[in-house]
């Protein structure tokens, strides 16, 4: 099968539409010629898994990683950056059925602040892509930046020097599985927490990162691929910072931080531009990235979180940056009641608004909402639902995540009179 890509689908592979199917073919750009070798089918769509570029587009840009097209994280590096802009804006447009634009990332390298890195019997990296099982050995990451090589030298003389068993997930054995580099962009202070299963680790590890600030070492007992588990010991410092503007937020091995800081600060500023009145709900407040950020502007801010760390987290941000705002442990739709808020942000997970608080929000009719979402179509389902009383007023999007197909958008939605 031979033929033209002639777009994009919303994931970022190339769409070859030829004898009357459609066939999506990673790593592509529109204008390559490209001939698929052999595909299969997944939830319903022929994916290619052989093919060959045979005529390159205009189009495409030489990746900056080596592991580009292997390593399962980048889907978009073969893409010119202005180009993979104008394609995050078709689609966050034809999505919310309006014009969007997309403010590019600050730093398209070297922006990530955080890499989950796999440690395996397949090699020590990124899943390969498309297999669950395999890895493709790294010796850096570009997207993280210059310090993930020293991290991972580090960690391959600990290895040398110690032969540990390294994690099969077939067969779920073996005792290194991931290490997890943190770092702060604008403190340039490093954080580094070794992922194993139970087992014993040598007293000298924490020598082998001596220039990291903080160490530690975590254990999951189960067979699931994640890479976190319970803090087993720690060195050094208790947490690292990073600062966004002028507030100082703390980085623990297990709460969530937007993983681009560059970008992070525009996706602050395009919330706080968006707040009406004085009094706002910082609803999934996590570790109080929104709410401390609009308390230090003067708001007063109440965070409401389902997990209690990320809570403490918050409180200790509140405590850090000397700011008034009020967090809690609570359920999304058992909040009081909404309409006692000039504004609510809400910064849901990828699964978008629980239904239960579409219909808190459309019976409270609090005035002001602003939405920040990392999937564009769950925001589209329940901006439709919301759109009975509210209209959506305006919609940017942040690149939070270069050379991926992944867009944060930020809406700005208000009562109907």
């Amino acid at each position: 099968m031979k033929g033209v890509i002639e777009e994009l689908d919303w994931d970022g592979m190339g769409i070859l539409r030829t004898g009357g199917r459609e066939v999506y073919v990673p790593f592509t750009a529109p204008g390559d010629v490209v001939e698929v070798i052999k595909w299969r089918r997944k939830k319903r769509k022929l994916i290619a898994i052989d093919f060959e570029v045979v005529k390159p587009s205009p189009e495409r840009t030489e990746p900056r990683c080596p592991h580009f097209g292997t390593c399962g994280g980048c889907a978009l590096q073969h893409i010119p950056y202005g180009s993979q802009i104008a394609f995050k804006e078709t689609k966050l447009s034809n999505i919310l059925g309006i014009a969007v634009k997309v403010r590019p990332s600050p730093v398209i390298y070297g922006h990530r602040n955080r890499i989950d890195v796999v440690i395996s019997a397949k090699g020590t990296g990124f899943r390969r892509r498309g297999m669950w099982w395999d890895a493709v050995d790294i010796d850096e990451c570009p997207i993280f930046g210059g310090i993930s090589k020293k991290v991972l030298k580090s960690l391959r003389e600990f290895i040398e020097d110690h032969r540990p068993s390294l994690y099969e997930i077939k067969k779920n054995e073996g005792f290194l599985r991931y290490i997890v580099v943190r770092e702060g962009k604008f403190t340039g202070e490093l954080m580094v927490n070794l992922v194993t299963s139970k087992g014993t680790l040598p007293e000298d590890f924490p020598a082998y990162f001596d220039y990291a600030d903080s160490i530690y070492w975590s254990v999951n007992r189960t067979k699931s691929d994640v890479s976190y588990g319970e803090i087993e010991k720690s060195w050094k410092s208790e947490f690292i910072k990073e600062k966004l503007n002028d507030v100082v937020y703390l980085v623990h091995p297990n709460s969530f931080f937007q993983t681009n800081s560059y970008a992070a600060i525009m996706l602050l500023e395009e919330v706080s531009k968006r707040i009406d009145g004085e009094k706002v709900l910082d609803l999934y407040s996590g570790v109080g990235t929104f709410g401390v950020y609009l308390a230090k502007r003067g708001l007063k801010t109440e965070g409401v979180e389902v997990n209690p760390f990320a809570v403490e987290m918050a409180k200790r941000n509140v405590e850090l940056n000397g700011v008034d705002a009020v967090f809690r442990v609570g359920m999304d739709r058992d909040v009081g009641n909404l309409s006692t808020y000039d504004t609510v942000v809400l910064d849901p997970p990828r699964s978008g608004l629980h239904p239960k608080l579409i219909r808190k929000i459309l019976k409270d009719k609090p005035e002001s909402i602003v939405y920040v979402s990392c999937n564009p179509r769950t925001l589209a389902g329940n901006l439709q639902y919301l759109s009975e009383k509210y209209s959506l007023d305006s919609a940017v999007g942040i690149d939070m995540f270069p050379h991926t197909p992944h867009v944060e958008t930020v809406a700005k939605l208000t009562l109907k009179v």
